[in-house]
């Protein structure tokens, strides 16, 4: 019965000869000069067509400007990590991935541009990202509906970077140039980042783009290890254990260098658009070590990481009575990296082959009764094959295969939206080995998932909206929860998996309420979750090769938690606003049948700050304090709290270039030891000391 309806869902929203599909045609895309000025941070394109951030039904960050600028960091996790609901893996300064309310790993997307990643930054928190911050044009996270479009596994949501590889616009100048540099004393980080766009004609763009980071070992505001770990290091008969008590100053084996390239293509015209882009990652940097503390004993492992990728994008502009557009994505990726130990030996090599299409169907705006009907439906196509080599490979070989169907559909009466989504997905996971780790093994397991969600949002008055989401959501188990078995150099423990696991099936609930005006603006999330079935990792107090022990595992599970974020002007001098600022957010999550905590579950955080702007130049300062983390999972840890203090200064000298901006920043001006609790590694590897940065984005 869910199959027919979801089916026929998607044929009453798609039937007609052609299938058609984008939002990121010329009103999603383009602004008055779209190769200059970015979007409004009000409009998400992160969706089958641009929506209006206002009404949009769940909460919605957009990072991009100056503002992206100021956030810039070497990892998309430090980059989003001041954002309302957003925290960090911080598995170190190299490899750290967002978290959304409490959310991380598979439940959480990262896209560029739309499709996948390609690495395995989701399969464990020691591997980077493979994508390039300083190459981002605009970084958008969406919660809610939306989310459906891109992957039944995106329950916390997704983070989608957005870059200029493929071109959107044609640019009026024979040559345009955007060119970031950056520099940060507390790692020592020097980067520079490059774009080269050149118009063929009126209709072709060349892209072409490269990036550089370095950075030494990171300044750190105290020790390295946090209090428990030092006290049970002096504790230890071991003087190589008791040693580890007084490393202080710098996060030993933190230093990294990466590198990128790309090269693109594209025809824009009135019909429509088809672009292509080729590119490199690579990447060379350290983890920093989890310690034996009874012995001292801690491998410093270093992670060599390349990646070669092509995308594609196309749209048709069919402008029809019931179809507008036609989008087609397309991505393949080779990707592999190497463990490296302390004398220079290949530990693990692990290799990853994605591939991603999307095609999407958007309708064109109908007239029903007041109101209008929009909405989009699509089919999505994700392969990965995985394999890891060497004596340290805790996964088997694995292919992945999930094919997934989907609908979204809106009702716009004005004062009154309702949005419903819908989809379906097969995902196979499939290992035949022979033997793993001195055992047969040939796995076949197939998942079908029908996730879902409706909801609706009205106006109260001039500039407030209330809304309401439900939804229902399923997740096949990872390759990695369901086959892993062995020790990982990486996070130095030794993982176990089970095959049995069934799907994770979740039913959420998200309140919100959104308010502007002239001098203010406001928005509040009150949302829940209940999970059947939820996989976690716990920590099982075992030793196995050297390394604690950490196992997959099911059970019921809840988390609550809210976001309110707003801003209101004070005072305005001429063309210069000043205004107060402030976001709050908590996450409380529990495993239910008295399993006690959710491990590495962030705590409750409140940033305030103080701006001044107009629109050559702008300054702020701002006080960020996470409270102690004292609701922990077995053998766990508590965290204690920090506040920091952060403060800038910008300054945009081009009124016609409002891109082009120099910024000085000082974070964590009092130099404080700071650990993030959501962190694996957060009693071995504290957040950067003082780091006074100098950015400058030139435009032309």
């Amino acid at each position: 019965m869910r199959v027919a309806s979801l089916l026929s869902c998607l044929l009453l929203s798609s039937a007609v000869p052609a299938l058609a599909a984008d939002a990121v045609a010329a009103a999603d895309t383009a602004t008055p000069d779209a190769t200059h000025n970015e979007l409004s941070d009000e409009i998400i394109i992160t969706a089958p067509y641009a929506r209006d951030r206002a009404t949009a039904l769940s909460a919605v960050t957009v990072l991009q400007g100056t503002d992206l600028v100021r956030n810039l960091r070497g990892t998309i996790g430090e980059t989003l990590a001041h954002q309302p609901g957003v925290s960090a893996t911080s598995f170190g300064p190299n490899a750290s991935r967002p978290i959304l309310r409490g959310f991380q790993g598979e439940r959480v997307r990262v896209l560029s541009d739309g499709i996948g990643s390609f690495d395995v930054s989701n399969t464990s928190v020691d591997h980077a990202v493979v994508i390039d911050p300083l190459l981002s044009e605009r970084i958008e996270v969406l919660r809610g509906p939306a989310s459906l479009l891109y992957g039944s596994s995106a329950i916390g949501g997704v983070v989608n970077i957005i870059d200029k590889r493929i071109p959107r616009a044609v640019p009026a100048e024979a040559v345009h140039l955007d060119v970031l540099g950056n520099y940060g004393s507390a790692a020592n980080e020097r980067s520079l980042g490059g774009v080269v766009e050149l118009p063929v004609g009126k209709d072709i763009v060349l892209h072409a783009d490269g990036s550089w980071l370095k950075t030494d070992d990171l300044k750190i505001g105290d020790y390295v290890l946090s209090k428990p770990a030092r006290a049970e290091a002096l504790a230890s008969a071991d003087p190589a254990a008791r040693d580890l008590a007084s490393l202080s100053g710098r996060l030993p084996n933190s230093a990294s260098e990466t590198w990128s390239a790309g090269v693109g293509a594209a025809y824009i015209g009135s019909g429509g658009e088809l672009g292509i882009a080729f590119s490199h990652y690579d990447s060379l940097y350290g983890v920093p070590a989890r310690y034996d503390l009874a012995s001292g004993d801690g491998e410093a492992v270093r992670l060599k990481m390349r990646q070669n990728r092509v995308d594609l994008r196309g749209q048709v502009n069919v402008d029809g009575s019931f179809v507008d557009t036609i989008k087609l994505r397309f991505g393949f990726a080779d990707y592999r990296h190497s463990e490296i130990d302390d004398t220079g030996a290949i530990g693990t090599t692990f290799y990853n082959k994605g591939l991603e299409g999307r095609l999407e169907v958007a309708q064109t705006k109908r007239s029903v009764g007041s109101g209008e009907w929009r909405g989009a439906s699509g089919v999505q196509v994700f392969t990965r094959e995985f394999d890891a080599i060497g004596d340290e490979a805790f996964v088997p070989r694995n292919r992945t295969v999930q094919t997934g169907l989907f609908t979204l559909q809106e009702l716009d009466f004005g004062s009154f939206k309702t949005e419903a989504a819908a989809r379906y997905e097969h995902a196979n996971v499939q290992s035949s080995t022979g033997d793993f780790r001195g055992a047969p093994l040939d796995y076949n397991r197939s998942f079908n998932l029908f996730s879902g969600s409706i909801g609706a949002s009205l106006g109260l008055f001039d500039g407030w909206r209330v809304g309401l989401n439900l939804s229902h959501t399923e997740r096949a188990p990872a390759a990695e929860e369901l086959l892993a078995n062995g020790p990982h150099a990486g996070t130095q423990s030794y993982e176990i998996g089970d095959g049995g696991f069934a799907k994770e099936r979740s039913n959420g609930a998200e309140l919100t309420l959104r308010g502007k005006g002239e001098a203010y603006s406001f928005e509040a999330a009150l949302y829940f979750n209940r999970f059947d079935d939820y996989i976690y990792e716990r920590q099982t107090g075992a030793i196995e090769d050297g390394l604690p022990v950490f196992q997959f595992e099911q059970a019921p599970a809840r988390y609550l938690g809210v976001e309110v974020q707003g801003d209101v002007t004070v005072a305005r001098f001429g063309d210069t606003a000043v205004k107060l600022d402030a976001l709050a957010d908590y996450t409380d999550a529990k495993l239910l049948d008295g399993l006690g905590r959710v491990p590495r579950i962030p705590p409750f955080r409140v940033l305030g700050g103080i701006s001044a702007s107009s629109d050559r130049w702008d300054a702020r300062a701002e006080v960020e304090h996470a409270t102690a983390q004292r609701k922990v999972a077995d053998f766990e840890t508590d965290t204690d709290g920090y506040t920091l203090v952060n403060a800038s200064v910008s300054v945009r000298p081009f009124a016609d270039r409002p891109n082009t901006a120099l910024v000085l920043s000082a974070n964590n001006i009092f130099n404080v030891d700071a650990r993030r609790h959501a962190s694996f590694l957060k009693d071995f590897a504290p957040l950067p000391g003082r780091d006074i940065r100098i950015s400058l984005r030139f435009t032309l």
